[in-house]
């Protein structure tokens, strides 16, 4: 991680602007639930913060934050960008101390109209180039996004990235220094996510089987994630663990993919496609299943997932994928397989399950997410990099 040469005066108010993507609780996902949850944090701390972004309330009274929004997500493109030029033009903020990008694509049409002087540090979420190509992106359309993307961080002043993981691939994708990189992890609420249920009570609350061993995972239904490798390792242990159940929350393109594989695995009484979870559950789907799990296969660049189950006290298993190694790696190695293929995961979900080897407890989970990954203490972290 960079040293920062000089911190800001912390008992000072200063002014931030944060370019995010959608509004959290309306548009789920790791990268505007970062946002919303950072933003919150650093008004917490005292600091006036604007929160610029797409399909952003207007109106709220006595809000924390000051709310800007750019464009509705669902118009065309073009009229989208044309928009959050023309709103962010109008807003009627002070000059800031601090700029905040977190996508290139909505970063893109304020960068000529962004105050000079001030510093601007981009928050790298991963490579969309390179996440849309693995989705299918067309060549074409992944080189105007890489280009774009580009052209967005050549002209920002620092980063600040979750993991060691995506530094890297900042640095050698996007030829950024190491110098201007900050590694700073995703942060937890802990006040959202805790265990204040009982197994059986979270399960009780969700009609979730109550005898048998729960995996949860919450996932976009998409390639890179890996639930293809998962269902393949929940059909090899079943015959060892015959009421093995997985709860599968998420929607996405693979759904009927999935739903198919699922069939033809014989798997029908052993997972359930929970399709989109309320918000409100997510902590009480976290606190009903024995364990998480994480399958990605590529560009993972942290994992809030593994945070916030952990805060909820239950352990999580994942893939040596990205950053999530990165988060478990220090408290217990042994949730994390060997591999990415459905055999590694297979190998240790039974391991687990059957208790072959220990999985932490839910005390041991919780006291590590409080210790490392509060907000509060995180966001006091990017705040010295963004006034610094």
């Amino acid at each position: 991680m960079v040293d920062i040469a000089e911190k800001p005066d912390t008992d000072k108010k200063f002014e931030i602007i944060c370019v995010g993507m959608g509004w959290f609780p309306h548009e789920p996902g790791g990268l505007n639930r970062y946002v919303y949850e950072l933003t919150h944090a650093l008004a917490a701390s005292q600091d006036r913060v604007e929160l610029c972004g797409l399909g952003i309330p207007e109106g709220l009274e006595n809000y924390p934050l000051k709310l800007t929004n750019l464009a509705e997500a669902d118009s065309p493109i073009w009229q989208r960008l044309w928009f959050i030029l023309q709103n962010f033009l109008k807003r009627k903020s002070t000059q800031p101390n601090a700029i905040n990008l977190h996508f290139a694509l909505y970063s893109f049409p304020v960068l000529q109209v962004l105050p000079k002087h001030v510093p601007i540090t981009f928050t790298f979420h991963g490579p969309w180039a390179l996440e849309s190509q693995l989705e299918g992106t067309n060549q074409l359309g992944a080189r105007v996004k890489h280009w774009l993307e580009k052209i967005v961080y050549h002209r920002c002043d620092r980063f600040i990235v979750l993991s060691k993981a995506f530094g890297t691939i900042l640095h050698q994708e996007y030829q950024v220094p190491w110098s201007k990189i900050h590694i700073i992890p995703g942060g937890v609420d802990l006040s959202r996510f805790q265990p204040n249920l009982s197994r059986q009570e979270a399960r009780t609350q969700l009609n979730w089987p109550q005898d048998r061993p729960i995996l949860f995972t919450p996932r976009r239904l998409v390639h890179r994630v890996g639930l293809d490798k998962l269902l393949t390792a929940i059909a090899t242990i079943k015959p060892q663990l015959p009421d093995v159940w997985l709860a599968i929350a998420g929607k996405g393109p693979l759904q009927a993919v999935l739903e198919q594989q699922a069939t033809d695995l014989g798997l029908n009484d052993n997972v359930k496609f929970l399709g989109f979870l309320p918000d409100e559950q997510l902590p009480i789907a976290y606190q009903a299943a024995d364990l998480t799990v994480m399958p990605s296969q590529s560009l993972e660049g942290f994992g809030l997932v593994v945070l916030e189950s952990l805060a909820c006290g239950t352990p999580t298993l994942c893939t040596p994928v990205g950053g999530m190694p990165e988060i478990l790696e220090p408290f217990s190695p042994n949730l994390i397989t060997y591999s990415t293929e459905a055999t590694a995961i297979a190998e240790r979900l039974e391991e687990l399950l059957i208790r072959r080897i220990p999985m932490p407890s839910r005390e041991a989970c919780r006291e590590y997410a409080a210790t490392n990954f509060d907000w509060q203490k995180i966001a006091q972290q990017v705040r010295q990099v963004l006034l610094s």
